[in-house]
């Protein structure tokens, strides 16, 4: 397999020719710039990788700790972590989940806090409102800005395209290199 210096190197040298295609296609410097920062931002801190100790895994720094549930659920290399598209949506599903519960968790917290204090709460109502104006306000910029949403996705697979491409033609190089010593 390609080192993670390699992997690295390659999400780097393709920067320049996938943000020229991007504004080819779109002509639009937003759009543009949604896909390059994507790209790299998939290559090198959100890509396949995070289901092992990798340098995408401990770029994360002190937050690395929240891909440790992703890392012993996931076999790495399998196509849920590796595979196209389903390795990219399902890192964005389990980041996005985790932000909910994290989200619930602190509510429920601030809950027993207003509960143990014997003060009035208001916390579902105000919960339910955030939610309610989040969905809305996310739901208004994808029918505002479809190009720019669709930009940042495709920057964050192609950057993990870039990786899992890469093993898979190394893989299969040495697979034909087996064969042939045989």
């Amino acid at each position: 397999m390609p080192s993670g210096r390699t992997h690295d190197s390659i999400t780097l040298w393709g920067l320049l020719p996938v943000t020229g295609c991007a504004y080819l296609v779109s002509q639009k410097p937003t759009v543009t710039l949604l896909l390059a920062g994507g790209y790299l931002f998939g290559g090198l801190m959100f890509g396949p990788d995070l289901d092992t100790h990798s340098c995408q895994y401990r770029r994360w720094g002190a937050l690395r700790w929240i891909w440790l549930p992703y890392r012993r659920a996931m076999r790495h290399r399998s196509q849920w972590s590796h595979g196209l598209l389903i390795g990219t949506v399902g890192r964005l599903f389990y980041l996005l989940s985790l932000v909910g519960s994290s989200t619930l968790v602190g509510l429920l917290l601030w809950e027993i806090v207003l509960w143990i204090g014997d003060r009035p709460s208001h916390t579902t109502a105000i919960a339910q409102k955030i939610l309610e104006i989040s969905l809305r306000g996310f739901s208004d910029s994808v029918q505002t800005y479809p190009g720019e949403w669709l930009g940042a996705f495709l920057g964050l697979e192609l950057g993990a395209m870039s990786h899992s491409l890469s093993d898979w033609i190394v893989s299969m190089v040495k697979r034909r290199q087996r064969s042939k010593r045989r």
